[in-house]
């Protein structure tokens, strides 16, 4: 199994008190830094093309993205999302991540792997960054899944708390894309109602504040599983945020990091019967930082089977 990273994410500074930090990934790298992951994979992300990126995202997004970083200090592109000098850079090599995960994973060479990066993605549209968000990294993994390889069915599983609305609107018109997604609400973008279904490609399971382990796996086990089995993938994409933890200050969920593994083994077990084996995640949410490492451990654990 893979692991890609670069040490250009740490540089993505949105400044002090925001809580999409540098110390994420630094704590998510420490507790990958253990003996019980020692046989990783670990490669350095290449960065994204303006092309691969293009295939979600409007040329004058790309552009307004890779052009604004500041020489000091920060730039606010909406209430919660800022640049700094780094961020450009940390974008095109979270994107690229994931884009070199996939390129592996159809290749045969490593066929899971997990893309821990920042700054997260599934919120970022075609046209705007929010939401922490630069580029839609899951999306432009998906796009590259048929572009590059000719897939016709791609699944993107989606268990951060927050919905990842971003995803959703840039495939809610593709067929080829099946995007499912567990998330609290009411919340943060205040989009993922069971009502939107795009074209019969998005599938939306909305949890109450409060609702802890049992929901969350009812919910994956009753709705969201059974559709993913009937889709057949080709390939698995996760967009893994770790947010819904219980000790995570954003949100109101109550999972563990045994729900994480859970999770996570259960996508395993769908890429190995439909996909070859063939799933890659890559890190969205998660600001509580010893609940975040632990769950990223949890969560490379099931990937490593």
């Amino acid at each position: 199994m893979r692991l890609y990273t670069h040490p250009a994410c740490l540089a993505h500074d949105p400044g002090e008190g925001h809580v999409e930090t540098p110390a994420r990934l630094r704590a998510v790298l420490r507790a990958l830094d253990r003996d019980r992951f020692a046989a990783l994979d670990r490669v350095e992300a290449p960065r994204a093309t303006p092309e691969q990126l293009r295939r979600v995202h409007t040329a004058a997004h790309v552009e307004r993205i890779l052009g604004l970083a500041p020489a000091e200090g920060t730039v606010r592109l909406d209430e919660d999302t800022l640049m700094s000098p780094g961020s450009a850079e940390a974008a095109l090599r979270a994107a690229g991540a994931a884009v070199a995960a996939v390129d592996a994973a159809m290749a045969g060479h490593g066929v899971r792997a997990f893309c821990a990066v920042r700054p997260p993605g599934h919120h970022a549209t075609a046209d705007r960054a929010m939401g922490f968000c630069l580029f839609n990294n899951v999306a432009v993994a998906a796009a590259h899944a048929i572009a590059a390889h000719g897939l016709r069915r791609v699944a993107i599983a989606d268990f951060d708390v927050h919905h990842g609305n971003g995803t959703q609107a840039i495939f809610e018109r593709e067929p080829r894309v099946l995007f499912v997604s567990s998330h609290q609400s009411p919340l943060y973008p205040g989009t993922g109602g069971e009502d939107e279904r795009g074209v019969d490609n998005v599938v939306n399971a909305p949890l109450a504040p409060g609702e802890g382990s049992h929901a969350f796996r009812e919910l994956w086990e009753g709705a969201l599983l059974p559709r993913l089995h009937a889709f057949r993938p080709q390939l698995v994409l996760v967009s893994a945020g770790f947010d819904a933890h219980r000790d995570d200050p954003l949100a109101d969920l109550r999972l563990n990091g045994e729900d994480y593994a859970w999770i996570t083994a259960r996508l395993v077990r769908l890429a190995d019967a439909h996909a070859d084996g063939r799933l890659v995640s890559t890190l969205e949410g998660g600001y509580d930082l010893a609940a975040l490492a632990a769950s990223a451990a949890a969560h490379v654990e099931a990937l490593m089977g």
